[in-house]
């Protein structure tokens, strides 16, 4: 009497089959492979940028008459400048001035529009409108034509040029910040929130952002990029940092009229291309993440 050919086991309440978590990876990495390229992107000019000074086959500063508008070569792997400067040392270094600008200016002006929209939203009427009159009299203004006037006003500078910028940047984030609270102030957790006797501010901080923060994590990433190459665009036009300090956007400048040295200005904006869009693959990203529709699919 042959024995029965044993019954495969049905997989527990929870616990993939066979074969499923390759399938669950692919589906992912095909969703979600640009932003993880995006990811990887801006993990890696980060750590450029904490290691620039070691990175640098050069210092950013070195003139060398003898080598100016070099091409690139063993030497100097992407080429000199019109100095003899090496180009490679000076978008490494050139990293920390431009991805410390874009952070500082979206954080920054993030948190304080954030702050006066949700304090406007939550509170209404006369707070409101007084609040929200102003976002709107900045915003009557072109940013870039605002931030030019303003960074021209102050002098040249990084830290004038970051205040420039944070001066238009903030009333996006307090529009949306408006919004997100109005959304959510009418909600029943506010409500039972409010019949316990919790103050406003609690309220608002504990209760209302933690639940509107979605949308502003993704309008920050996407941000960072725009932030990145406005402050460039400023720097181009010589508003933004002091020579020789080296910076993507003045890099640029500085090659802008050198045809035949093409690398003078390419690399640095191959540089300004790359964390651009970088930070849009991780702003889609978690924009598709964050949407229980498209996790949904």
């Amino acid at each position: 009497m042959t024995a029965a050919a044993p019954v495969p086991a049905a997989p527990l309440d929870g616990w993939p089959a066979e074969g499923q978590p390759r399938a669950i990876a692919k589906r992912l990495l095909r969703r979600y492979g640009l932003a993880l390229a995006g990811g990887a992107i801006v993990a890696a000019w980060l750590g450029v940028a904490l290691l620039a000074r070691h990175l640098a086959p050069y210092p950013s500063d070195a003139v060398d008459v003898v080598q100016r508008l070099a091409p690139p070569s063993r030497a100097h792997w992407l080429g000199t400048d019109a100095l003899g400067r090496d180009v490679l040392s000076r978008v490494l270094v050139g990293s920390r001035v431009s991805l410390l600008a874009g952070f500082t200016v979206v954080l920054i002006g993030g948190l304080l529009g954030t702050l006066v929209g949700a304090v406007a939203g939550y509170a209404g009427g006369r707070i409101e409108e007084l609040l929200m009159r102003v976002t709107d009299l900045v915003l009557c203004f072109p940013p870039i034509i605002l931030a030019m006037a303003i960074a021209a006003a102050l002098g040249i500078g990084v830290r004038n040029t970051i205040i420039a910028m944070l001066a238009v940047w903030w009333p996006k984030f307090a529009r949306l910040g408006r919004s997100l609270v109005l959304v959510q102030r009418n909600q029943e957790y506010v409500e039972a929130a409010r019949v316990v006797g919790l103050s406003p501010a609690t309220i608002l901080f504990r209760h209302i952002m933690p639940n509107a923060l979605g949308p502003l994590v993704v309008l920050i990433t996407l941000d960072m990029g725009n932030a990145i190459i406005t402050f460039a665009g400023l720097s181009f036009l010589g508003l933004g940092v002091v020579p020789p300090t080296p910076e993507w956007g003045a890099m640029v400048a500085e090659g802008r009229e050198l045809v035949e040295q093409w690398w003078v200005a390419a690399f640095p904006g191959v540089a300004i291309l790359s964390v651009v869009m970088a930070f849009n693959f991780m702003g889609d990203g978690f924009r598709d993440w964050l949407d229980p529709r498209s996790r949904a699919q």
